[in-house]
């Protein structure tokens, strides 16, 4: 039996209606920007694996380090216990975060990271005997599938199962531009008429909307207004963080700190699960109490697990390196160069681009639903063109490894006219 074959007779994909999906491609092998089948045919991953993989597949600085804390100290639980790993990776986020952020707290994936953010918020007024239990939220947000995660996300079809279930959630709209105001008004009623304990956001960029982008300003008015009304910020950098935007983060453009930052996906450079939620020191001493019912009772078996924390070290080590930098700015550029080419097509409603994030939206006869009719006909000729790209709807958007050649990038344009034309 091939891959694929043993691969339906056991296994459960994520986001897959398996009655009518098609079988999943079988990787074999992977390095650089490109990944093979098991018949050995070649694609390249133009999205970095769901936007975790920046620094190229089967990368041999950062699998170097593994193998030595592997060699070392593989794993050791964190409740009452610390290690070298762990330490040195707070030194280094400390060195690059926004300044105000003080704590980290370790967990597993993006969501996971969210929920701490969000139970540290509610339970900060719990700890000062004060009722908030709201969180607001941008319309259309994503912020991952455990449960608070995903009430406070906005696309519905991954939640209507379990409406009526979730936490107290008001929903505000992104500051996309033209509605900068719409935003900063909703945002100040959505906190006059409810008990709001916190403000969660994708920053710049939201990306499984499909990469819908607003400006910095926008952002740091929507943050100060929080903090007129000290209502707590969350900044969800899962995606954005360690370079996506052109900058280390997305909250480098903004002149206002949010209160906690959620990091994951490129935080090991493709390799270990491993998440970080990072709080001021406000919200730490919120918890510092003889009163043990204070502490933040949260956890994971694999907390702060050190050969997760060596990849992560390795990571921005790669990340910090002029050759890394200067890959960024030049698919930067090459995004933008695309952009202007491109937008000028009669099928293309917009295009936009921020840092290595590019995204096109492809004029349609009909509404689009995020896995419909067009999306469908997109990834399969990407698929059938070996190039890897997801579409949201009847956008489709590029999120390369930083070490993608200029060649590959010209493919995956090129691709990407040849399915405009064929739509």
């Amino acid at each position: 039996m091939s891959l694929t074959e043993k691969d339906s007779q056991y296994l459960w994909h994520p986001y897959t209606q398996h009655k009518t999906s098609q079988t999943p491609i079988a990787i074999t092998r992977a390095e650089g920007a490109l990944l093979w089948d098991e018949n050995n045919k070649q694609y390249i991953d133009a999205i970095a694996s769901w936007w975790v993989n920046p620094f190229g597949h089967s990368n041999k600085f950062i699998a170097d380090a593994i193998y030595k804390q592997l060699t070392t100290l593989e794993h050791v639980l964190f409740g009452g216990f610390t290690h070298e790993p762990a330490v040195k990776i707070a030194e280094r986020l400390m060195e690059i975060l926004p300044k105000n952020q003080q704590k980290i707290f370790f967990s597993d994936n993006g969501s996971t990271a969210v929920e701490v953010a969000i139970k540290a918020a509610l339970q900060y007024f719990f700890n000062k005997n004060k009722k908030r239990t709201t969180i607001i939220a941008f319309e259309n947000a994503f912020h991952g599938d455990t449960f608070a995660a995903m009430a406070a996300s906005g696309i519905s079809f991954y939640t209507q199962a379990f409406q009526g279930m979730f936490i107290d959630v008001v929903r505000i709209p992104v500051p996309v531009k033209g509605q900068e105001q719409t935003s900063f008004d909703a945002l100040e009623n959505a906190i006059k008429n409810n008990n709001c304990a916190g403000f969660i956001f994708e920053p710049l960029v939201q990306g499984a909307a499909g990469m819908v982008m607003y400006e910095p300003e926008a952002l740091s008015k929507l943050i100060g207004i929080c903090k007129e009304n000290k209502v707590l910020t969350i900044a969800d950098e899962v995606m954005t963080g360690f370079g996506k935007t052109g900058k280390t983060f997305a909250m480098d453009y903004v002149s206002e700190e949010p209160d906690m930052i959620c990091l994951s996906k490129a935080l090991t450079g493709g390799t270990i699960p491993m998440a970080i939620t990072t709080f001021t020191q406000d919200i730490f001493d919120a918890f510092y109490d003889d009163d043990i019912n204070k502490a933040l009772f949260h956890g994971h078996t694999f907390t702060a697990n050190p050969t997760g924390c060596a990849a992560a070290l390795a990571s921005i080590d790669l990340l910090q390196t002029k050759e890394m930098q200067q890959n960024i700015e030049r698919i930067n550029a090459s995004h933008l160069n695309f952009q202007k080419k491109i937008e000028k097509h009669p099928k293309v409603i917009t295009a936009r681009t921020l840092g290595v994030i590019f995204a096109v939206e492809i004029k349609s006869d009909s509404e689009e639903s995020y896995y419909g009719s067009m999306r469908n006909k997109l990834y399969n000729f990407f698929i059938e063109k070996g190039v890897v790209l997801r579409p949201v709807g009847n956008i489709v958007y590029i999120l390369p490894p930083y070490i993608m050649t200029d060649e590959q990038l010209q493919k995956v344009y090129t691709t990407i006219e040849e399915a405009i034309e064929m739509v």
